[in-house]
């Protein structure tokens, strides 16, 4: 067995279950539009220039994020506790006085949340309910409904088509106008203004189609453009729902509140000025009693031309709302009832995680976790804003918060990850003979690919790789480079079990581990505590993996073996 104290690239992979929906929304679809006060855009905000150089989350843009709040949450405070509101508004308030009293917050909805007429009128209503609750969401950014972003991928993939005989592609987004046509129509909402906003953006999806068809050509900036109608529709159908339901609200489109961009299109960075505009826009053109209902994912460069944000770009955008506003929690509402000691797949009796530190979030997230993706997570971070992963099926349930670990846990998660290749790269070189490390790193660098877990020593180096970057062992070109300054070995099989635990007492923990793969009859390949001190993983064999799994979430979680407070 190859063990290291060594730094862990990657290092965790969290779970999330789908729970069955136990909320039901009461009100009909055909409610009447409330009499109301709405903000008018047509020339509420402004277009100031904005400087074309970006480092995305930067010294820069930490620093225009407010200093509303301490670094750290006392370990005694209770502000955010794991439970529902306790905050009840009375209804006798003047409308002042209720916004005096609410926790000021941000909500994100997904795709998944806003599938359908059903989806959105359920989210609608859940909105009203948690301001009903004492929660005003200052923002609500929205994902496109369903599988809005897809059927656009698809569309341009279609206009691209050239078939033979040099037939050229099709126009074709009747999936989306169908999917819209049909919610509108189920709210009622064919003599709104919100249908002739909806009718453009689809004409306009057209039209930029048959660009494509036309010129053959989709480049990543006219990608960006496209999908961008996703995010547009969704938001001023929900705009137009609330205000049917009596929630006064507004749609924008997020450069419209003042995210602004650098101008890789496909995996845009936020510009450091973000937080500001955004601030200024909420300040000075925004109705502290009005929602505004923002576009998640997509926003813009300096140039006014339309950028997405990549993975994780929705939770982004929420994130930096809440940052820049310093509100009081973030809660992004998702298909699920939060964060699980392990995969409930291979383990029944996994449970939910209370809270989570944002440090353990990141760790599950860079294996893929369907958390938050840890740059979504930064600007909450800065400022330890807790994000609150909820369930939009059930609102009820408190789900996970991210912001401090559980102290009473030794071990807070248990995660896995299959079909691994496991390279052992051994010096041929003399000990002590300097830039054996560099040249593996370079190599790696090079071929692009991306390692997992990693441990090392003077003279050797064992890492692991996922199945979308293993190497075939008889001709791939990192092969031949290593050769020249090393004796590799490549194992296949393998997977990787990693603990997000409270690595102060990794001996406590390394100790359970080892005692239970005594008894299990488990080899160990390969042993890396990370750099981040929140994690330990293991390398064994895939063929043992899941009644390891399964015995560590029995010794950790089933036992009840807690940290000394």
């Amino acid at each position: 067995m190859r063990v290291f104290l060594a730094l862990c690239l990657s290092p965790a992979l969290g779970f999330l279950v789908p729970s069955t929906p136990s909320f039901i929304s009461k009100s009909s679809t055909k409610t009447p539009i409330s009499p109301i006060t709405l903000l008018s855009k047509k020339d509420a905000l402004e277009s100031p220039k904005v400087e074309s150089t970006s480092m995305g989350l930067t010294d820069e843009y930490r620093a225009n994020i407010p200093t509303n709040r301490d670094t750290e949450t006392p370990s005694n405070s209770t502000s955010y506790s794991n439970s529902p509101a306790q905050v009840s508004v009375d209804r006798s308030l003047t409308p002042q006085q209720k916004l005096d009293k609410q926790l000021r917050v941000c909500f994100k909805f997904g795709g998944s949340s806003l599938a359908d007429a059903s989806r959105i009128d359920h989210v609608a209503n859940l909105i009203k309910d948690q301001i009903e609750l004492g929660y005003f969401p200052q923002a609500v950014v929205c994902s496109a409904m369903g599988k809005t972003t897809n059927n656009l991928l698809n569309a341009g993939e279609f206009a691209l088509d050239f078939a033979a005989g040099g037939n050229k592609g099709k126009v074709n987004i009747d999936p989306v106008r169908t999917l819209t046509q049909n919610t509108i129509r189920e709210f009622g909402m064919e003599d709104m203004s919100v249908t002739e906003e909806v009718e453009s953006l689809l004409q306009e999806a057209e039209d930029m189609l048959r660009g494509v068809k036309l010129l053959q050509e989709l480049s990543p900036r006219s990608l960006d453009h496209l999908v961008s109608f996703g995010e547009r529709i969704s938001v001023r159908i929900m705009a137009a729902r609330l205000n049917q339901i009596g929630v006064p609200s507004v749609a924008f489109d997020s450069w419209e509140i003042g995210m602004i961009t650098n101008s890789e299109f496909g995996d845009a960075t936020i510009l450091p000025d973000t937080a500001a505009r955004i601030r200024r826009t909420f300040e000075s053109k925004i109705d502290p009693q009005t929602v505004a209902v923002v576009t998640g994912f997509v926003a813009q460069d300096s140039m006014n031309r339309i950028t997405t944000l990549g993975r994780g770009g929705s939770d982004l955008t929420a994130t930096a709302i809440g940052a820049a506003l310093g509100l009081d929690e973030i809660q992004v509402w998702k298909d699920v009832n939060g964060i699980m000691s392990c995969d409930p797949r291979m383990v029944p009796a996994a449970v939910p995680i209370e809270r989570v530190s944002f440090e353990e979030a990141s760790e599950l997230a860079y294996f893929g976790a369907k958390v938050l993706h840890p740059i979504a997570m930064q600007p909450a971070m800065l400022k330890q804003i807790p994000v609150r992963v909820k369930n939009s099926y059930n609102p009820s349930h408190p789900g996970t918060v991210i912001q401090n670990r559980d102290k009473t846990k030794l071990v807070t998660a248990i995660t896995c990850k299959r079909d691994i290749q496991l390279i052992d790269i051994k010096s041929t070189r003399m000990l002590g003979a300097y830039g054996f490390l560099a040249n593996v790193f370079n190599a790696f660098e090079r071929n692009k690919l991306s390692v997992d877990v990693l441990a090392s020593s003077e003279v050797s180096i064992s890492l692991t790789l996922d199945k979308k970057h293993h190497i075939d062992t008889q001709k791939h070109p990192i092969l031949q480079e290593l050769k020249e300054v090393s004796k590799l070995t490549v194992k296949e099989n393998m997977g990787i079990i990693t603990l997000i635990a409270d690595v102060d007492r990794s001996s406590e923990v390394l100790c359970s581990i080892f005692k239970i793969f005594m008894i299990e009859g488990i080899k160990v390949e390969m042993l890396s505590q990370g750099a981040s001190k929140v994690n330990i993983s293991v390398i064994i064999s895939d063929d043992d993996l899941e009644r390891t799994v399964k015995a560590l979430h029995s010794r950790f979680f089933e036992e009840g073996v807690v940290s000394e407070p």
